[in-house]
């Protein structure tokens, strides 16, 4: 029986206790994954390197094997590579976030709304960059991406070492000290001005907003680092573009779009199928950052619920007939509800070997129970090496 590599991120999952000592993790019924903790190393890892800003370019570079102070060049290129661009060698990249900002009349007194206006479709999306590209700084250009998250390239600009803010950690804050410099200031301000007063646009955004500077990402393939032949599975152009930039496999799912009620069943199908082919896969589901970036209580615990029932539960009970399996269950890095935004603490991992019991005295899976244990991985980018081990 051949063996198979998996790893199942819960993006944002892990969060902070409340006043009764209870997470979103605890809180879900998570029957069959619990079962597998019993089962199962659980522990702590480091996903964040210290010093490092705690985003899911960072923490998803160190998931997948890769140290984010080595390879980091920023969020933005790995986007890039997904939507299909080609970057030279002196282009500098930058999210492009379609929001929602306040009423409010002075354009630098205005607060931000929401980062994702919400949840602005794909399609709503293009209307809105094309109403947008008119007006972009000289030497730019730009493209649509998938929802709320677009690129914006700067041809053959050195890096800027402004201050770029994401929207998502400013959430129903004044944007007075968070405005990005020039020439991006004047054209954020502007698309306001445009998408306020046009007819064309019938959307929730009223804003661009730039962030996420980075340049062309160089990874190792991950075929050559780690000897084994891979694919990612994700909703999101940033993960999309980590494989795609490791020479991996990036597998597209219809209606696979990052929100509470994204294709599920689909994605579960699409890794069955991903490992007729290869050895790893990296399956990616946004669901909880979502939730966790809204302050959704209720839905980050659905999102926890539904990873249970409608991923890990079938698409185990799928694989296990045909193949033993090794998998890691973690999430990327803390999205607490409190705060809305991400932090750097470690959080927790399961690993799981459907033909050995490597159970160390845990029966949930939990951000307590990864503490109980005493296990912590410094090194983010060393777990992976630990699915990988013989």
């Amino acid at each position: 029986m051949k063996t198979k590599y998996l790893i199942v991120l819960g993006d944002g999952m892990a969060d902070y206790e409340d006043a009764k000592g209870d997470t979103p993790l605890t809180l879900a019924k998570k029957p069959f994954i619990d079962r597998l903790a019993k089962k199962s190393e659980l522990g702590l890892v480091q996903t964040v390197p210290k010093g490092m800003s705690p985003g899911s370019d960072t923490a998803n570079l160190s998931v997948i094997g890769y140290d984010p102070k080595i390879y980091y060049t920023g969020r933005s290129p790995l986007e890039a590579a997904s939507i299909g661009i080609e970057l030279e060698d002196g282009d500098v990249t930058y999210r492009l976030n379609t929001v929602r900002l306040g009423g409010e009349k002075e354009f630098e007194n205005k607060t931000m709304l929401d980062y994702s206006a919400g949840e602005i479709t794909t399609k709503e999306a293009d209307k809105v960059i094309k109403l947008l590209r008119p007006f972009i700084p000289k030497d730019c250009e730009l493209y649509t991406g998938v929802s709320y998250r677009h690129c914006l390239v700067y041809k053959n600009k050195k890096t800027e070492k402004g201050k770029f803010t994401p929207p998502h950690d400013i959430t129903d804050k004044k944007i007075t000290d968070y405005l990005p410099e020039e020439p991006f200031f004047s054209f954020v301000k502007k698309s306001s001005e445009i998408l306020s007063n046009s007819k064309d646009n019938d959307t929730k955004c009223n804003s661009a907003w730039i962030w996420g500077a980075g340049t062309k990402p160089m990874l190792t393939a991950f075929k050559k680092k780690f000897g084994f032949s891979g694919a990612v599975i994700s909703e999101v152009d940033l993960i999309k573009g980590i494989g795609i930039c490791a020479d991996m496999q990036s597998i597209d799912v219809d209606g696979a779009d990052g929100s509470l009620d994204t294709n599920y069943e689909g994605m579960v199908e699409a890794t069955v199928k991903a490992f007729d082919k290869h050895d790893f896969v990296y399956l990616h589901i946004e669901a909880p950052d979502e939730m966790g970036h809204k302050g959704d209580k209720a839905g980050k615990i659905k999102a926890i619920e539904y990873l249970d029932y409608r991923v890990v539960k079938p698409l185990l009970s799928d694989l296990e007939k045909k193949y033993h399996v090794r998998m890691l269950f973690l999430p990327d890095h803390a999205t607490p509800l409190v705060l809305k935004t991400h932090t750097s603490d470690a959080v927790p991992y399961m690993f799981y070997d459907s033909k050995k019991d490597l159970s160390n005295g845990q029966i949930a899976y939990t951000e307590k129970a990864g503490v109980k244990t005493g296990v912590l991985e410094k090194e983010g980018h060393n777990l992976i090496k630990k699915l990988f081990a013989k």
